[in-house]
């Protein structure tokens, strides 16, 4: 019996023992939310002391030890970790984790995560929204402003150029609804608030061209907006001398319901131009937006904004002074009259999406945008302008300006949109109806008395150097139509990650009875040799399919221009060819991402315009070709650790014929350098400064009311600093709360235009009886000292 009892000791000891011994597999894959692999994601089992990391496709695979419970853990900076128990795993086990993004997971400092990109979006952080230093307070838009291969040439507007393009080339989607701006608005101190609340973005988008089928006929940009939902109770409040700002946001397991109020004046800012008066803008917004999912299956959404912009301004008198150390010239205007505009636009938006499982969706949203317009003004100005060193008066006289201008237009759409994703392919289409009408009741007219004589001078016949009336309506209606698919694969024994992007867009519109076909493909190549390398490379054929502005043309009889609607313009055409790099990279301890991008436009089917401040007046016909071609660099990492910072250079050169004669486009900006630094005081994250720097090119440009032609000059680089200082007077974060309290209090100064820098962004023209003209440069703002404060709840 003794021997029995050792025999089966030992036995158990060596069952005991291969077990113990016994390995198994574990594989799988970790997905975000919307199924998207998580690159780099940790997968660890502590206790066996073996980790390991997944793959650009999210993949995993280790060998661990059997044991009675095996604990994995999950984890990625920005999400919450997920922790799973295996009981006596054997062979191969496998297991597919979904990681939610925690956004009160890091601190303010800390850096989150980045997606590989591979496509032409690039997904641009917003952390820096709330930080940013602003003078229009349209902080979206500035931080757009200051990517590579972007510009813009005032503080006071949030609309930008890119890659020789004009303000309207550049469509905008928020939740896949294009996006719709006011058409009379031609200063930066009209505009007012955007569209776009920076308080309820959740990601932002970006391409500066070789955008997908799914964006719009517009030639130059594409900017998609994802707005956030709330997962629980959260309020934000700002004030500064330059408005104000409210969120709250509320949810439930069904519901989230976001509201944002804005309110902004720039009074103070724009008292620091030349022209003195009594500045009275006052710009209000409100905005809501709604999500209802009462299961899985069903989704429902809202989305509204009303926004209400009154531009008022009596101006008294103006003193400019401009030109060399030897050659200085004194501009002094006495003002009477006033200015009178307002921009009332209303916009709504409802989709219903139905969920056919994980994978399959199909969405009908509907959508509709209102305007009502109007700028009055009576301004009449009397004018000194003397050389300073010999009081020589080189121009003397009177301007009178005239305008009543009202616009009314509104734009519905219907749109359906299916989305699918099948082995490694994601299949969108949508088909979009919409309907168009803008009615148009437009006067203007300039006059010009200098030395006695009104200007154009013949001795016989008066007229004004320019009168303008326009009576228009458009009534049109367009389809829309795309497909696109996302195919990833790989090879070299699956080391080598493609992704190829191909689609086309298809719209005809009834007003020119045009109907326009867009293909586009894409190409992302992340190699085996080095997996920190993506190369990219694009091609497409892009529409700008014309609407109101576009269609404008105009006719001078005895001196009077009349603006009518051109129904056989045609869409504006610009091929592009785009090839791109990407290298991620550490250095000390910190990551950093260089991206370089080259690219040419063939031009063709030009409606050739003209600038003047933000106004974009178009010749109303097809009248020439032309390209523009450009690199783009762009330095983006831990400039200091726990920061993210950036560095751009553009360098481009832009060309169109025009009635036989070569000449740059508009807004031809031949280089910009822009930086985006932000740092923290050493030791303590209370203390947090962003500087912005931007330095570009002078556009072209001539004496108005004349042929693009004659753009013989260029005017100064535009050069501009602002920083800001921020000081975390509370921080709560992180911290259990049964009841509302606050989380976050921030202090704020800002100095707008820290040099002082009189940046030019238009002139004003004074001729003489000879027919000699000055142009007298119109400044920006000046320094500006703005202090805020920021309460989170």
């Amino acid at each position: 019996m003794r021997i029995k009892t050792i025999i089966f000791q030992i036995i158990c000891l060596l069952v005991t023992v291969t077990a113990s011994a016994q390995t198994f597999t574990l594989q799988g894959r970790v997905t975000d939310e919307n199924n998207d692999p998580i690159e780099f994601a940790s997968v660890s089992c502590l206790k066996q002391g073996k980790m390991t990391m997944t793959s650009l496709k999210g993949e995993y695979s280790m060998q661990l030890h059997s044991a009675d419970s095996v604990v994995i853990k999950f984890s990625m900076i920005g999400y919450k970790a997920k922790t799973r128990i295996l009981r006596r795993p054997r062979g191969k086990q496998t297991l597919q984790i979904v990681l939610h993004s925690d956004e009160n997971q890091l601190g303010e400092v800390t850096i989150t995560g980045k997606k590989i990109e591979t496509g032409q979006m690039e997904d641009i952080s917003k952390d820096h929204l709330k930080s940013l230093p602003s003078a229009s307070g349209n902080a979206v838009e500035e931080l757009i402003q200051s990517q590579a291969g972007v510009s813009t040439h005032s503080e006071l507007s949030s609309q930008y150029n890119v890659r020789g393009g004009s303000f309207d080339e550049n469509s905008v989607y928020i939740d896949n609804v294009e996006i719709y701006r006011p058409f009379l608005v031609r200063s930066g101190q009209q505009e007012g608030i955007s569209v776009i609340n920076p308080d309820m973005v959740e990601k932002i988008s970006f391409s500066t061209g070789g955008y997908e089928a799914r964006y719009g006929d517009k030639m130059s940009s594409a900017l998609n907006i994802k707005y956030r939902k709330p997962k629980k109770f959260e309020a934000t409040a700002s004030a500064s001398m330059l408005g104000a700002s409210a969120f709250i946001g509320v949810s439930n397991k069904k519901v989230s319901w976001s509201n944002g109020f804005r309110y902004k004046t720039t009074k103070h800012l724009l008292g620091s131009m030349d022209t003195k008066g009594e500045y009275s803008p006052t710009f209000i917004d409100y905005q809501t937006y709604l999500t209802y999912t009462p299961n899985k299956r069903w989704e429902i959404k809202l989305l509204g904004n009303i926004s209400d912009n009154h531009y008022n301004f009596t101006p008294e008198d103006r003193e400019t002074k401009f030109g060399t150390m030897e050659n200085v010239k004194a501009f002094q205007v006495y003002f009477d009259g006033q200015e009178k505009d307002v921009f009332r636009t209303f916009f709504g938006a409802v989709g219903i999406t139905r969920n056919f499982g994980e994978k399959t969706s199909l969405s009908l949203i509907a959508s509709a945008f209102n305007t009502r317009e109007q700028e009055k003004y009576d301004i009449q100005g009397q004018y000194w302008l003397t050389q300073t060193e010999t009081s020589e008066n080189l121009g003397v006289g009177t301007y009178f300006q005239h305008a009543r201008n009202y616009l009314k237009a509104h734009v519905e759409s219907a749109k359906l949109l299916f989305k699918t994703k099948y082995k490694k392919h994601d299949i969108e289409g949508a088909f979009t109806f919409k309907k168009e009408k803008i009615t148009e009741n437009s006067v203007e007219y300039e006059m010009r008395d200098s030395s006695n004589y009104s200007v154009p001078h013949t001795g016989k016949d008066l007229y004004m150097i320019y009168s303008m009336r326009a009576k228009n309506v458009l009534d049109a209606n367009r389809i829309e139509a795309y497909v696109q698919d996302a195919f990833r694969f790989t090879s070299n024994n699956e080391k080598t990650l493609y992704t190829l992007n191909y689609g086309v867009r298809l719209s005809h519109w009834s007003y020119t009875k045009e109907t326009i076909v867009s293909p586009r493909v894409s190409l992302g190549i992340i190699p085996a040799f080095n997996e920190n390398i993506t190369m990219r490379f694009a091609t497409g054929l892009y529409y700008q399919a014309p609407f109101f502005k576009e269609l404008r043309d105009t006719t001078t009889q005895n001196g009077i221009t009349y603006a009518s609607l051109n129904s056989k313009a045609k869409s504006q055409r610009s091929i592009h060819f785009i090839a791109g790099f990407d290298y991620r990279f550490r250095m000390n301890n910190r990551s950093f991402k260089f991206t370089a991008e080259a690219y040419y436009k063939a031009l063709g089917n030009l409606v050739p315009y003209s600038v003047n401040n933000v106004k974009v007046v178009y010749y109303g016909s097809n009248e020439s070709s032309g390209h523009a071609a450009g690199i783009d660099l762009k330095l983006y990492g831990e400039f200091v650790p726990g920061t993210d910072s950036w560095l751009s250079l553009s360098l481009m050169n832009t060309s169109m014929k025009l009635n036989g004669k070569s000449i740059p486009l508009p807004t031809d900006q031949r280089y910009a350098i822009n930086l985006f630094f932000t740092d923290y005081f050493p030791g303590t994250d209370r203390w947090k400064m962003s500087l912005k720097l931007a330095l570009a090119d002078g556009l072209p440009f001539s004496a108005p009311h004349q042929e693009l032609e004659s753009n013989v000059f260029r005017a100064p680089a535009y050069k501009r600093a602002d920083i800001g200082l921020s000081y975390r007077l509370l921080n709560n974060e992180g911290k259990q709360r049964k009841h509302i309290q606050l989380r976050n209090v921030w202090l704020g100064a800002e100095c707008l235009n820290l040099f002082g820098i009189n940046n030019v962004n238009s002139y004003y023209w004074i001729t003489d009886v000879t027919g000699g003209q000055y142009a007298v440069p119109n400044y920006l703002t000046g320094r500006q000292i703005n202090f805020r404060v920021t309460v989170d709840f």
